[in-house]
Protein backbone atom coordinates (compact mmCIF):
# COMPACT_ATOMS: atom_id res chain seq x y z
CA UNK A 1 0.00 0.00 0.00
CA UNK A 2 2.70 2.48 0.79
CA UNK A 3 4.76 1.76 -2.40
CA UNK A 4 1.30 2.50 -4.23
CA UNK A 5 0.77 5.68 -2.10
CA UNK A 6 4.67 6.98 -3.11
CA UNK A 7 4.22 5.98 -6.87
CA UNK A 8 0.80 8.31 -7.21
CA UNK A 9 2.37 10.72 -5.19
CA UNK A 10 5.66 10.73 -8.02
CA UNK A 11 2.99 10.54 -10.71
CA UNK A 12 1.12 13.63 -9.04
CA UNK A 13 4.63 15.96 -9.18
CA UNK A 14 5.21 14.80 -12.41
CA UNK A 15 2.46 15.96 -14.21
CA UNK A 16 2.48 19.31 -12.55
CA UNK A 17 6.03 19.90 -13.05
CA UNK A 18 5.26 18.75 -16.82
CA UNK A 19 2.23 21.29 -16.92
CA UNK A 20 4.17 23.80 -15.05
CA UNK A 21 6.93 23.35 -17.49
CA UNK A 22 4.77 24.18 -20.43
CA UNK A 23 5.60 27.83 -21.88
CA UNK A 24 2.11 29.33 -22.13
CA UNK A 25 -0.44 31.23 -20.19
CA UNK A 26 -1.70 29.62 -16.59
CA UNK A 27 -5.38 29.56 -18.05
CA UNK A 28 -4.23 28.05 -21.28
CA UNK A 29 -2.83 25.43 -19.62
CA UNK A 30 -5.66 24.97 -17.27
CA UNK A 31 -8.26 25.22 -19.93
CA UNK A 32 -6.04 22.65 -22.23
CA UNK A 33 -5.61 20.15 -19.55
CA UNK A 34 -9.26 20.93 -18.59
CA UNK A 35 -10.79 20.15 -22.20
CA UNK A 36 -8.49 17.00 -22.03
CA UNK A 37 -9.57 15.61 -19.36
CA UNK A 38 -13.35 16.23 -20.57
CA UNK A 39 -12.34 14.11 -23.71
CA UNK A 40 -10.30 11.52 -21.83
CA UNK A 41 -13.27 10.51 -20.13
CA UNK A 42 -16.04 10.76 -22.66
CA UNK A 43 -16.00 7.91 -24.93
CA UNK A 44 -15.11 7.17 -28.23
CA UNK A 45 -13.21 10.97 -28.07
CA UNK A 46 -9.59 11.14 -26.62
CA UNK A 47 -6.41 12.21 -27.91
CA UNK A 48 -6.98 13.26 -30.96
CA UNK A 49 -10.61 15.10 -30.56
CA UNK A 50 -8.41 16.71 -27.75
CA UNK A 51 -5.46 18.17 -30.15
CA UNK A 52 -7.73 19.17 -32.78
CA UNK A 53 -10.41 20.73 -30.23
CA UNK A 54 -7.44 22.72 -28.58
CA UNK A 55 -6.33 23.85 -31.73
CA UNK A 56 -9.33 25.46 -32.70
CA UNK A 57 -10.16 27.08 -29.38
CA UNK A 58 -6.91 28.35 -29.20
CA UNK A 59 -5.72 27.10 -26.01
CA UNK A 60 -2.57 24.58 -24.94
CA UNK A 61 -2.06 21.49 -26.83
CA UNK A 62 0.38 19.85 -24.92
CA UNK A 63 -1.72 20.23 -21.61
CA UNK A 64 -4.69 18.72 -23.51
CA UNK A 65 -2.85 15.59 -24.83
CA UNK A 66 -1.50 15.06 -21.52
CA UNK A 67 -5.15 15.62 -19.48
CA UNK A 68 -6.33 13.07 -22.30
CA UNK A 69 -3.83 10.64 -22.05
CA UNK A 70 -3.96 10.49 -18.01
CA UNK A 71 -7.88 10.14 -18.13
CA UNK A 72 -8.80 8.18 -21.18
CA UNK A 73 -7.91 4.24 -20.16
CA UNK A 74 -7.71 3.72 -16.34
CA UNK A 75 -10.62 5.75 -15.53
CA UNK A 76 -13.15 3.52 -18.32
CA UNK A 77 -14.82 1.29 -15.15
CA UNK A 78 -15.12 3.56 -12.43
CA UNK A 79 -16.72 6.47 -15.15
CA UNK A 80 -18.96 3.69 -16.75
CA UNK A 81 -20.35 2.68 -13.58
CA UNK A 82 -20.73 6.69 -12.38
CA UNK A 83 -22.38 7.44 -16.04
CA UNK A 84 -24.92 4.59 -15.49
CA UNK A 85 -25.92 5.76 -11.92
CA UNK A 86 -26.18 9.45 -12.75
CA UNK A 87 -27.94 9.14 -16.28
CA UNK A 88 -30.49 6.61 -15.23
CA UNK A 89 -31.20 9.09 -11.97
CA UNK A 90 -31.58 12.16 -14.74
CA UNK A 91 -34.34 9.53 -16.62
CA UNK A 92 -35.55 8.18 -13.36
CA UNK A 93 -35.20 4.58 -14.21
CA UNK A 94 -33.10 2.08 -12.67
CA UNK A 95 -29.36 1.86 -13.18
CA UNK A 96 -28.96 -1.38 -12.79
CA UNK A 97 -31.51 -2.25 -15.56
CA UNK A 98 -29.78 0.01 -17.59
CA UNK A 99 -26.09 -1.78 -16.83
CA UNK A 100 -27.45 -4.98 -17.94
CA UNK A 101 -28.98 -4.00 -21.28
CA UNK A 102 -25.92 -2.15 -21.98
CA UNK A 103 -23.77 -4.86 -21.28
CA UNK A 104 -26.48 -7.33 -22.94
CA UNK A 105 -26.23 -4.70 -26.00
CA UNK A 106 -22.49 -4.83 -26.26
CA UNK A 107 -22.13 -8.08 -26.16
CA UNK A 108 -24.79 -9.51 -28.66
CA UNK A 109 -25.54 -6.46 -31.06
CA UNK A 110 -24.47 -4.85 -34.37
CA UNK A 111 -24.81 -1.09 -34.87
CA UNK A 112 -27.85 -1.12 -36.76
CA UNK A 113 -29.14 -2.37 -32.76
CA UNK A 114 -28.51 1.05 -31.63
CA UNK A 115 -31.20 3.05 -33.60
CA UNK A 116 -33.26 0.58 -32.49
CA UNK A 117 -35.58 2.87 -29.63
CA UNK A 118 -34.76 0.09 -27.11
CA UNK A 119 -31.14 0.71 -27.32
CA UNK A 120 -31.98 4.15 -27.21
CA UNK A 121 -33.21 4.26 -23.92
CA UNK A 122 -30.33 2.28 -22.80
CA UNK A 123 -27.51 4.48 -24.65
CA UNK A 124 -29.08 8.09 -23.91
CA UNK A 125 -28.47 7.19 -19.72
CA UNK A 126 -24.88 6.55 -20.47
CA UNK A 127 -23.98 8.73 -22.51
CA UNK A 128 -25.82 11.84 -20.97
CA UNK A 129 -24.39 10.26 -17.88
CA UNK A 130 -21.11 10.55 -19.18
CA UNK A 131 -21.70 13.98 -20.18
CA UNK A 132 -22.32 15.07 -17.09
CA UNK A 133 -19.34 13.75 -15.32
CA UNK A 134 -16.89 14.61 -18.42
CA UNK A 135 -18.14 18.07 -17.79
CA UNK A 136 -17.97 18.31 -13.73
CA UNK A 137 -14.49 16.64 -13.98
CA UNK A 138 -12.91 18.82 -17.34
CA UNK A 139 -14.48 21.63 -14.55
CA UNK A 140 -12.90 20.67 -11.75
CA UNK A 141 -9.54 19.81 -13.33
CA UNK A 142 -9.11 23.09 -14.77
CA UNK A 143 -10.17 25.30 -11.86
CA UNK A 144 -7.55 22.79 -9.70
CA UNK A 145 -4.75 22.88 -12.54
CA UNK A 146 -4.93 26.83 -12.80
CA UNK A 147 -4.48 27.14 -9.26
CA UNK A 148 -1.36 25.29 -9.24
CA UNK A 149 0.07 26.39 -11.78
CA UNK A 150 -0.38 29.81 -10.86
CA UNK A 151 0.82 29.46 -7.28
CA UNK A 152 3.56 27.63 -8.63
CA UNK A 153 4.90 30.29 -11.06
CA UNK A 154 4.23 32.87 -8.54
CA UNK A 155 6.46 31.13 -6.48
CA UNK A 156 10.38 32.53 -6.76
CA UNK A 157 12.51 29.54 -7.96
CA UNK A 158 15.86 29.04 -6.07
CA UNK A 159 18.68 28.25 -8.77
CA UNK A 160 21.61 26.81 -6.59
Amino acid sequence: MRVMLVYMLQSFKSVIGKLVGIHDTPQKIAQGFGLGVLLGIFPFVGPIASLVLATLFRINRASALLGSLLTNTWLSVVTFLLAVKVGSAVFGIDWKNVCQNWNSLKANADWLDLFKLSALKIAFPVMLGYLIISLLAGILAYLITLGIVVAVKRKPQVHL
